[in-house]
């Protein structure tokens, strides 16, 4: 059959005209996948930021959970200036038996010991800030009274071994110990008498501890006898006595011991200055 070229001419203008309207037509089906897509990633966002959210609070909960459970016993020993003090068991302070006699050399006994166990009593509310003051201060000298009996038990040494063997109470200040670590010692076991020194196993001397914020504590939180049991107790840990000895010399030759014995000294026995000095050793040549 014959086709009229104006037919034809129609015909191909209609055939573009589809096709044209095919390009400019979006594809529904493309959209919805978009569409689709975009939502899925922002529910993975939501549920990213829920997720991010909990683990905040989770993580804030258990920082505030930790803090709650710090005891006076912790917070105490981790204070700076503290750090020769070990952790009393409570378990030992609840023994009446280790705290015979104290009662008597403590005022505020049963306050301060409150404190030390983290009791809370209905009677703290009506003491004032001064009488507050006092039972802290109490709490700290009980505590140091109580840690000196412990510190001579098995589960003392044992944890001052542990610090120790961490060079927790510092070394030796004679060069000739060589950086060997010391143990804190007490002069008196009266509280307020002397502060705390450390005992050199190496020299068998004490010295007053490098730090200077060691020496405001009372060397009675240690006693007299803990430094020397320890060792009894762990005979392994103890050096050798050091070998070398200082001399002393002038121009390379060593100097008489019996120059420094010849030293005058007065009645508080310091040295004399230098008019009495040199006045005395021409005294002691003529």
């Amino acid at each position: 059959m014959d086709i009229d070229p104006g037919d034809a001419q129609s015909l191909k203008s209609g055939r573009d005209v589809v096709m044209q309207d095919r390009k400019s037509t979006p594809d529904m089906r493309t959209e919805s996948k978009f569409e689709s897509d975009t939502r899925a990633l922002e529910e993975d966002d939501d549920n990213t930021e829920e997720s991010s959210e909990e683990d905040d609070d989770t993580d804030l909960s258990a920082s505030e959970e930790e803090e709650e459970e710090t005891t006076w016993i912790q917070w105490f020993c981790s204070l700076k200036g503290n750090e020769f003090f070990c952790e009393v068991d409570e378990d030992y302070i609840q023994d009446d038996f280790n705290l015979t006699g104290l009662s008597g050399r403590v005022p505020y006994y049963e306050y301060a010991l409150d404190v030390i166990l983290d009791v809370e009593s209905p009677v703290d509310d009506s003491l004032n800030d001064e009488q507050q003051a006092m039972v802290e201060s109490a709490a700290e000298m009980l505590y140091g009274l109580i840690h000196a009996r412990f510190l001579i038990t098995g589960r003392g040494m044992a944890t001052m071994s542990e610090k120790y063997s961490n060079c927790d109470f510092g070394r030796c200040p004679r060069v000739f110990c060589e950086g060997q670590h010391v143990v804190p010692v007490g002069q008196s076991d009266v509280p307020r008498h002397s502060s705390v020194r450390v005992f050199c196993p190496r020299c068998r001397d004490i010295y007053n501890p490098r730090s200077t914020r060691h020496t405001n504590l009372d060397g009675a939180y240690f006693g007299t006898s803990f430094a020397h049991l320890f060792f009894m107790t762990y005979p392994e840990l103890i050096p050798t006595k050091p070998v070398k000895t200082y001399i002393p010399r002038v121009y390379g030759f060593k100097v008489h011991s019996s120059v420094y014995d010849k030293i005058p000294l007065d009645s508080s026995g310091k040295p004399l200055a230098a008019d009495g000095v040199s006045g005395a050793v021409r005294k002691a040549v003529s």
